[in-house]
């Protein structure tokens, strides 16, 4: 057993963390919110040296039910440094808007934990237990901003849809139990190479359970058609909590669907290659036009996201070492980008008051052009314009579907990618050209303009030495085959 313990030991440390903090912080009140905050991220930060030193060779611990190898460990160190800089930002973000609560960097803890526990399930029921708590704590966070009418509209958007989608997935798995007798990968793996080498038919009712588990995690990453919750949820959570929710669940969501596609269900690869094709251009398609017409910036970058998501599924769709590389790849600089727009998105302020609307941004580049221009080098990263590291990362993308011939996601990859650069450069336009409205507020602390800075070097200068992350990407992505 105690071997075991060794691979989820980073998931006890978070959690006997969390559970001190929270005692600290209902013990000493708001005011020391700062401190449970700054141990929170500290924490985070030093999980990293506790997940490379739990091995990254392939094993699994308690029966099978967790596994630890390459790929697991590099997404939780995605994870828990996302999280880190997302709570040191909501450190910086309170030093001008005080308000802060002591309970943000604890669910941030907690959410992390269960995108941890659902990265290195080995089964239906571990992965279940870290989905949901993740999800609670993902709904909490939602409705964070007591005072606000949109918050709590969000919250309860998001809890109904995603008890929904949980539904739908406990239906699926149960479904998948019923016809072949266990929830474990492992076996679901031999049950699918014992009916390939007989050509025995595959129960329809198996058919049906993963395509209903597949339905949940599509809501769970916001692809088309089950993205519908994402747009109000982006616009009525606190931004602090729309960074968070754009940058680390979307990982493990990612995440989530590589493990359940190429392990739970890598033997029926042929049955839901079709799905994820369908739901990818769907995704490329929807979220690239819908984004147009959008005036708040949030909801704009919650269509933006969803395209992304769009481009992330076409490395599962080539179903590759590859494709799964590209979309490590993608994820890292998507991560980056996101953390970094949102940075700047948190810090629009003009006399104390938050603005979201892209008007808002006008002229901007005259008043604040440092600002202007971190915003702008975060737009042409996401556009895909080189040599910025949004390019190379749909550049993988796009060479891992031609690999495998997926020719018809690869050009409607391209479209949409210059559809999408229409909104983009739109909001470049609207800070450079436009008549300015009134200066921002200069209200950012050292700390975040570390943060933006860092962002903006990564995106800027990526293509100077791309060896360590694709090194890296290459080695986690090898392990899933």
């Amino acid at each position: 057993m105690a071997g075991d313990f060794l691979h989820i030991f980073p998931e006890i440390f978070l959690i006997v963390i969390a559970v001190i903090m929270l005692i600290t912080g209902a013990t000493l009140g708001n005011y020391f919110y700062s401190s449970v905050t700054r141990i929170s991220a500290l924490a985070l930060l030093l999980s990293t040296i506790l997940i490379i030193f739990s091995g990254t060779d392939k094993a699994t611990a308690f029966n099978e039910l967790f596994i630890s190898s390459a790929f697991t460990v590099f997404i939780k160190i995605v994870l828990v440094m996302a999280g880190a800089v997302v709570t040191f930002m909501y450190l910086e973000y309170n030093k001008s808007s005080p308000s802060g609560f002591f309970e943000f960097p604890i669910l941030v803890i907690f959410s992390i934990v269960g995108m941890m526990v659902m990265v290195s399930a080995n089964d239906f029921l571990t992965l279940y237990l870290g989905l949901e708590l993740q999800s609670l704590s993902l709904y909490i966070l939602a409705a964070s901003n007591r005072d606000s009418l949109k918050s709590s509209e969000a919250g309860l958007k998001y809890f109904i849809l995603g008890a929904l989608a949980s539904g739908i997935m406990l239906y699926g798995i149960s479904l998948v139990y019923g016809f072949t007798g266990t929830t474990n990968f492992t076996a679901l793996a031999k049950i699918y190479s014992n009916l390939a080498d007989s050509d025995a038919t595959l129960p329809l009712g198996v058919l049906i359970g993963m395509v209903m588990v597949i339905i949940a995690v599509c809501f769970k990453v916001s692809a088309v058609p089950f993205h519908m919750w994402t747009p109000d949820v982006y616009e009525g959570s606190p931004t602090i909590v729309t960074a968070f929710f754009a940058a680390v669940p979307k990982v493990a969501a990612v995440a989530l669907f590589i493990r359940v596609g190429l392990d739970a269900f890598g033997g029926l690869i042929d049955q839901w290659k079709q799905i994820v094709m369908f739901v990818s251009g769907a995704s490329m398609i929807l979220g690239s036009i819908a984004a147009i017409r959008q005036t708040n910036l949030k909801r704009l970058l919650a269509y933006s996201s969803i395209g992304h998501v769009g481009y992330l599924l076409i490395g599962l769709a080539a179903g590759t070492v590859d494709g799964i590389e590209a979309m490590l790849i993608y994820l890292v600089i998507y991560v980056v980008m996101s953390i970094g727009m949102f940075g700047c998105l948190i810090f629009m302020r003009r006399d104390s008051i938050p603005v979201e609307k892209i008007q808002d941004l006008a002229g901007i580049a005259r008043t604040n052009p440092l600002f202007a221009l971190a915003i702008s080098v975060f737009m042409l990263s996401m556009a895909g314009i080189p040599p910025l590291a949004g390019f190379f990362g749909k550049f993988y993308i796009f060479l891992a579907a031609i690999g495998q011939h997926l020719y018809p996601l690869a050009i409607i990859g391209v479209i949409t990618s210059v559809i999408g650069a229409y909104y983009y450069l739109n909001l470049m336009r609207i800070m450079y050209f436009d008549t300015p409205v009134a200066s921002l507020d200069k209200s950012v602390g050292f700390g975040m303009k570390l943060i933006l800075g860092l962002s903006v070097i990564f995106n800027i200068l990526y293509f100077i030495y791309p060896g360590p992350l694709l090194a890296v990407t290459k080695f986690a992505a090898a392990a899933l085959f």
